[in-house]
């Protein structure tokens, strides 16, 4: 009975058209799109972080002519509030918001404007290097997430405008 329920419950799965979005590995539509992808030049100690996890991100690029471009502007916002009775603040809040496009560079149009951010909260301890330690790692963090929310979006955009295969 198990495995008739487990049959059942496959072929349901199988029957709803989700596919995987790096279905075929490296030689997809989708990752090769991804390594046609240059990053332009990020402002700023964040848009240099920013700029290195995209490029991680996707890819092996270089080894064709690229095809888009995608440009980043960063916001990075450090909001004070837990304010204590001395006007002391005692946490803060790191705020990470991108936009960005990616242009066909044959065409020269912006085929996706969009944007993503995610947001940490920091501890404001006596310890000044402890706090300035704490924001640095908190936009360590979030880079890495802004990074990956941006690819999430490049490869969904890359799936629906891939060649029927």
């Amino acid at each position: 009975m198990a495995r008739l329920l487990v049959l059942l419950a496959a072929a349901a799965l199988s029957a709803c058209g989700l596919q995987p979005l790096y279905g075929g590995g490296s030689r997809s539509p989708v990752a090769a799109t991804l390594r046609s992808v240059e990053v332009a030049p990020i402002d700023g100690q964040v848009g240099w972080l920013m700029y290195n996890k995209l490029k991680e991100r996707l890819g092996s690029a270089g080894e064709a002519p690229p095809a888009y471009r995608l440009e980043v502007e960063l916001d990075d916002n450090i909001t004070g509030f837990g304010i204590r009775g001395d006007r002391a603040v005692t946490r803060e809040r790191r705020t990470l918001r991108a936009r960005y496009r990616l242009v066909d560079l044959a065409g020269g149009g912006v085929v996706l404007d969009a944007t993503a951010g995610s947001d940490a909260g920091i501890d404001v301890v006596s310890s000044e290097y402890a706090t300035v330690a704490a924001e640095q790692t908190a936009v360590e963090r979030l880079s890495e997430v802004v990074a990956d929310q941006i690819v999430a979006r490049l490869g969904l955009f890359a799936a629906r405008t891939a060649a029927p295969r």
